[in-house]
């Protein structure tokens, strides 16, 4: 195991100009020099809607030349920009026709050779005294950290380059490495993701590290970019012991004159955890330290847990930024405070980081993946501000030629959405609350306690439960409601990130207005599980509810269906929403059909549609090749009793969210797979990214592939010991009773456990058909799937499995 050195997804970056960049319309200086509009219709006629073109280049690293801004990237991928916003391709590809070089499998085939593979990582390119452009490039087998680190140069940014050599080699197992010792991947380093820069006084360093043995620092000769003799593999920052810490990366700072260390913590897909974090150093070589003042080279896994020790690396460093997403309170998109796409961040990383010359604007690019949207990628770019400590925050929005200025108490105070991003390394989402910044210096909400301007374009917040957060706020472009907004990014005493977004102003009256507007319980004609009934809305609305039969449909929204034979229950729900003097009230009817005497769910026969059989819930729809992707195609052939849905590889079907809501349930279905793909799910649903169920007809190899039950979070496989065949039908079915857990192959049982995830805790999982968030989609047919709220008999699943 000690071989490991990642995921064998992967692909990577990191690099700066010690140039930087001239930005961007002087209208747009002038506008944003103003503070915040009142409405999102005057912010909307203030400030002209930038344009932005997205370009998806993997851990960009970026340097300025021939007045455009240049990203380098993992995979030979290369991007131009004259602004920021503004992206084209330039090249793409370890492949022959990349115009990067002339033949890059040629130009590098001692590389790829020893790397074991045929692709690069995240490349650095920086223009060195004689004029010419050199490009520190590297590749790794990826599942050990056997990789090449070298040398090309080019007299143009854009190429062609000219390979100078390999310069370092990792993962020589039982062989001398770099300083003459045996490699040892929990000490030495995988030799990747390099960064190379000029310190303060013109040295030229490298740091550069991936997992492994962590982050290492180097001297490099400035004439030919090379390391200087005698310094092995260099000198140790941070990291070790497999701890996943990479994409190093050095900005030095005028204003400061701080070294600021940053390095990209977690798994870089979006499931891993990925994001930014950041220590300093007066000197190029540290030792850099965090917030707390500790030293990140004493910062490792620790090699008694498993590999890819997240908890012991977790608390250290300051942390810019992590998953999240502005996502609105009820009523906020009808009062402007959000658009239809909430902004928000996955598995932002793998950074590379600027200083401005002319306008003193720092600046850190990086790529991100996006709630909903897989692993789709685009490379994104903020401004750096410093805060009253000296640390650099990242602000919430993209940049569109912002510039900080002068905060006025009465432009803050109003109503905010702020995301506590946390310290940890984790798929969850972090999502926003909502605070008010009173102008008596209070704050109210989420959270209470006080706040303050101290200067220019800093102000402190103290919140309960979180401390002293010493933040910078400006206007920035809010892509999704097409407005400035006056975003807030601030760092909490642990070193964790805090984001706020400021609101636009509205009168009691018109945000309970919009809450009720917006207030909605979905399709109430056919009720047989728990309603989700809102407690809140937006701007502290409040909202109680109350039933007109209770011993059906209670006050919190839970769900008791008349017996087996009787008639369905009409219920009245009533809620009564409030902020502060104002108070309206919103009507509901809830039909409660009876209890189906085998405690069915819904059943979905497939003739020739996507409805349920009985009308208990609504119909399924069809999706692309992702559980969250537009598109699909689904069709119909001949299936075991009747017609069976068709998915061609490319297409899936999302059910009703929440059809299962307990830790008891059961689900039965034939399948009939054209072919047979390892992880690919024939039945999915989930709370979240993080905690999930799969019903796979081919399971992964851990479990000889064999046909199972897969769950995340807890990382639970019921292997069924069996291996379905192609292109005939089988039926297969599980069931859950509290964490029991059984699953059936043609009736026939395969797998008993127990403490079997707790996966719906939540009244709203997604479900789908042949498609999940990340896996290949299923290509074959499905037929008479049935979903129950409880766990069935054996005999019960070996009479469904009869034909």
């Amino acid at each position: 195991m000690s071989a490991l050195v990642s995921i064998p997804r992967r692909s990577r970056c990191a690099r700066l100009p010690h140039r930087a960049t001239r930005t961007l319309r002087a209208a747009w200086l002038c506008a944003l020099a103003t503070l915040l509009p009142a409405t999102a219709a005057q912010a909307q006629a203030a400030y002209t809607p930038p344009t932005f073109t997205n370009i998806a280049v993997h851990d960009p690293s970026i340097i300025r030349a021939d007045g455009q801004h240049y990203v380098f990237g993992s995979h030979l991928s290369a991007a131009r920009s004259p602004d920021l916003m503004r992206w084209s391709r330039v090249a793409d590809g370890a492949t022959a026709s990349n115009p990067l070089f002339n033949d890059v499998t040629r130009e590098l085939a001692e590389t790829f050779a020893w790397a074991q593979t045929s692709t690069l990582w995240a490349p650095d390119v920086l223009r060195l005294a004689d004029g010419r452009y050199y490009m520190f490039y590297n590749a790794c087998k990826g599942d050990s950290p056997r990789s090449a680190l070298g040398i090309a140069v080019a007299s143009r940014v854009e190429g062609p380059y000219v390979n100078q050599g390999i310069v370092l080699k990792s993962g020589m197992w039982g062989l001398p490495s770099e300083d003459g010792t045996v490699y040892d991947a929990t000490r030495h380093p995988n030799v990747v993701d390099p960064n190379v820069f000029f310190d303060a006084t013109g040295r030229l360093w490298m740091v550069y590290g991936s997992y492994s043995g962590g982050i290492f620092v180097l001297r490099l000769d400035p004439a030919t970019g090379r390391p200087l003799p005698g310094q092995g593999y260099g000198k140790h920052l941070m990291g070790g012991n497999h701890a996943r810490i990479e994409g190093a990366y050095v900005l030095y700072s005028p204003l400061t004159q701080f070294y600021y260390l940053f390095t990209s913590f977690g798994g870089l897909d979006a499931a891993g955890g990925y994001h930014l974090r950041v220590a300093r150093s007066r000197n190029p070589d540290g030792p850099y330290l965090d917030a707390t003042g500790r030293d990140m080279a004493t910062v490792k896994a620790n090699p008694a847990l498993p590999l890819f020790d997240d908890a012991t690396i977790a608390p250290h460093a300051v942390k810019l930024i992590g998953n999240f997403r502005f996502d609105a309170a009820l009523g906020e998109r009808r009062l402007g405070g959000a658009g239809t796409a909430e902004p928000g961040y996955v598995s932002p990383g793998h950074n590379s980081a600027f200083v401005d010359a002319a306008s003193g604007k720092h600046f850190v690019v990086f790529h991100t993946r996006f709630p909903g949207r897989g692993e789709e990628h685009e490379v994104r770019t903020h401004q750096l501000l410093i805060n009253a400590d000296g640390w650099p925050l990242i602000t919430p929005f993209r940049y569109t030629g912002e510039t900080a200025t002068t905060l006025r108490a009465a432009f803050v105070a109003g109503d905010w959405r702020i995301v506590l991003h946390g310290k940890a390394i984790s798929a969850t989402v972090n999502t926003a609350q909502s605070i008010s910044l009173l102008a008596d210096g209070t704050v109210a909400g989420a959270y209470s306690g006080r706040w303050s301007l101290t200067g220019g374009h800093r102000l402190t917040l103290n919140l309960s439960g979180l401390g002293e957060v010493k933040a910078v706020a400006l206007n920035q472009w809010d892509d999704t409601v097409q407005a400035s907004t006056l975003a807030l990014s601030g760092l909490a005493p642990d070193g964790s990130p805090v984001f706020a977004r400021r609101l636009p102003t509205r009168s009691e009256a018109e945000v309970l207005a919009a809450v009720a507007a917006e207030l909605s319980l979905g399709d109430t004609s056919a009720v047989s599980q728990a309603l989700a009934l809102p407690a809140s809305g937006a701007r502290g609305t409040t909202i109680a509810w109350r039933s007109s039969n209770p011993a059906v449909l209670s006050d919190a929204g839970a769900v008791t269906p008349p017996a087996a034979g009787q008639p369905a229950a009409s219920v009245t729900l009533t809620a009564t929403l409030r902020k502060g003097s104002q108070v309206l009230t919103r009507d509901f009817t809830v039909v409660v059909p009876a209890r189906a005497a085998d405690g069915l769910i819904a059943h979905y026969p497939f003739e020739r549609s996507l409805a349920e059989a009985a009308g208990r819930s609504a119909s399924g729809w069809p999706v692309g090749a992702r559980i969250d992707a537009a598109g699909g195609n689904p069709a119909y052939v001949a299936g075991v009793a009747g017609q069976a849905l068709w998915l061609d590889g490319s297409t899936g079907v999302r059910l009703p969210d929440g059809l299962l809501r307990s830790h008891s349930y059961s689900v039965a279905l034939w399948v009939k797979p054209e072919r047979l793909t390892e992880f690919t799910p024939a039945f999915f649903a989930a709370r979240d990214g993080n905690a999930w169920v799969s019903l796979l007809p081919r399971g992964h190899g851990w479990v000889g592939n064999a046909t199972m039950l897969w769950s995340g979070s807890a990382w639970y496989d019921a292997g069924t010991g069996l291996n379905i065949p192609a292109g005939q039908w089988s039926h297969l079915a599980f069931t859950v009773q509290q964490g029991a857990v059984r699953v059936y192959v043609n009736g026939t049982q395969r797998f008993a456990g127990t403490g079997f995830p707790n996966v719906f805790t939540s009244t709203n999982g997604p479900i789908a058909l042949g498609v999940s968030w990340w896996d290949t989609p299923y290509q074959g047919a499905l037929d008479e799937l049935r979903l129950y709220g409880s766990a069935l008999s054996a005999a019960q699943v070996q009479a469904l499995a009869t034909r």
